[in-house]
């Protein structure tokens, strides 16, 4: 891939190319890229623009287009094809992988998508058609169904024959043998195949211990059993354990991306579908809900300063340095978050062993608690001359940051025994736990303490 720099240096070629019409030195220098830079490119170009610069690319090179496209990602790729004919969007499909097809197919508008699949010719129509079968997010629906298998039944030099009057193959690294109903009863290293004689039975030199997935695995699963077994590639079976497709580590990458992108977004009460081009009135019916809810939950905290109206009313200086709880318990909650989120998306964390992690979690808060605690009472005594004042501020705090360690841990962890993905749901309900806590702890304190304080 190519630096930051080369590629800026393109992306400014090709603007001014396409500004004076230069089609043929245009053409030469894209078809000199790699389609992951091309990728780039087209992302930095206007609407107009790289729907120009695809036309001139799919005019001579439509491998290369359809190529860049499938880099790009599933959804602004199809919102490029999504202006050309069927007929035309048919075509370009047959020019990459199944899988990849059927993944800017998703995304067409309906009918189109519908068109483009009458169109297509019967084998790729109907491979398309069989992975959009499948769930969304599993292993069905990002393998490739395209996967060269070898019969238990034959010798090593007639395995190798047949390997190579194959075209088209994905992945050779790992060659899958399968059974005469096709199921899938082990696999071989190309390696091991040219090092052992030509008569050696396949059954031989197999390995029957081998890792798959189902068809209705979940991707982030698929993605996990890549990495942890550090897989090159992983075959997909169906009920009855038959070969029907193959997930490369390209496909798991793009997994991870996604699933990545798609916590962070949760993480902020974002739809994980959203990107910066959705249209506003679409971006504002996927953000509302999650607002809303935190409007409810923040007339909860209301409530509870409402509760000590007359003690902020006796000593104002109470409203200053509220935020500072709030805000460092919504803080400490928000990291212990990210670190549970993470080892429950990675398989690392669950019930039967978060004890341990619980505790860390909580003395950490506790710590965080004492050591900011100190200083912040440290700064109100400097500046207010409220020794008491200090001091209450320090408690409140090291309450809340035990409190917001705690919440980041149990929450997502319940949530995740309910089936509800914690990425999405957890950051409102710590929001208002640390608010509630922080605002009742440090009030309800200073009304316990108020003879203490100087009234204001």
């Amino acid at each position: 891939m190519a630096a930051p720099r080369r590629i800026d240096l393109v992306l400014d070629s090709v603007k001014r190319l396409l500004r004076i019409g230069a089609t043929a030195n245009l053409l030469n220098l894209l078809q000199k890229q790699h389609p992951a830079d091309l990728a780039q490119v087209f992302g930095n170009l206007l609407d107009n623009e790289r729907q120009a610069v695809f036309s001139v690319l799919v005019e001579r090179n439509p491998r290369l287009a359809m190529e860049t496209v499938s880099e790009m990602g599933p959804e602004p790729g199809a919102v490029l094809l999504a202006t050309r004919a069927a007929e035309d969007i048919a075509k370009l499909l047959q020019e990459i992988a199944s899988d990849d097809a059927a993944a800017l197919i998703d995304y067409l508008p309906e009918e189109l998508s519908r068109q483009v699949l009458e169109l297509m010719r019967p084998r790729e129509s109907g491979q398309v058609e069989s992975l959009l079968e499948y769930g969304e997010q599993t292993a069905g629906r990002i393998m490739n169904p395209s996967v060269f298998a070898l019969s238990e039944d034959l010798t090593v030099g007639e395995a190798i024959i047949a390997l190579q009057g194959s075209r088209d193959v994905e992945m050779v690294f790992y060659l899958y043998v399968v059974d005469a109903r096709r199921h899938l009863v082990g696999v071989t290293s190309l390696r091991r195949l040219l090092l052992v004689s030509p008569e050696t039975p396949l059954k031989r030199i197999m390995t029957a211990d081998l890792i798959a997935v189902r068809v209705d695995t979940d991707q982030e699963e698929v993605a996990r059993q890549v990495a942890s077994y550090n897989l090159l590639a992983v075959p997909v079976v169906d009920e009855e354990s038959k070969l029907v497709g193959i997930i490369t580590v390209d496909d798991v990458i793009d997994v991870i991306k996604d699933e990545a992108t798609e916590d962070l977004y949760r993480l902020a009460g974002v739809s994980g579908d959203e990107r910066v081009s959705t249209p506003p009135f679409e971006a504002l019916s996927k953000r509302l809900p999650w607002l809303a809810v935190n409007l409810v939950t923040a007339f909860l905290t209301v409530s509870v300063v409402a509760y000590f109206e007359d003690t902020i009313a006796r000593v104002t200086a109470l409203a200053i340095f509220m935020p500072v709880v709030a805000g460092m318990g919504g803080n400490a909650g928000m990291q212990t978050l990210t670190v549970i989120v993470r080892g429950l998306a990675l398989g690392e964390l669950s019930w039967g062993n978060a004890r341990k992690t619980f505790f860390k979690e909580a003395a950490i808060g506790l710590g965080h608690g004492l050591v900011l605690g100190v200083l912040a009472a440290g700064v109100v005594w400097v500046t207010t001359r409220e020794p008491m004042l200090g001091l209450l501020l320090a408690m409140a705090m090291v309450c809340n940051m035990f409190v917001a360690t705690v919440a980041g841990t149990l929450v997502p962890l319940g949530l995740k025994a309910m089936r509800v993905d914690p990425a999405l749901a957890s950051s409102v309900f710590i929001t208002t736990c640390t608010d509630v806590v922080g605002f009742g702890s440090f009030l309800g304190l200073a009304t316990i303490f108020l003879q203490y304080l100087t009234p204001s």
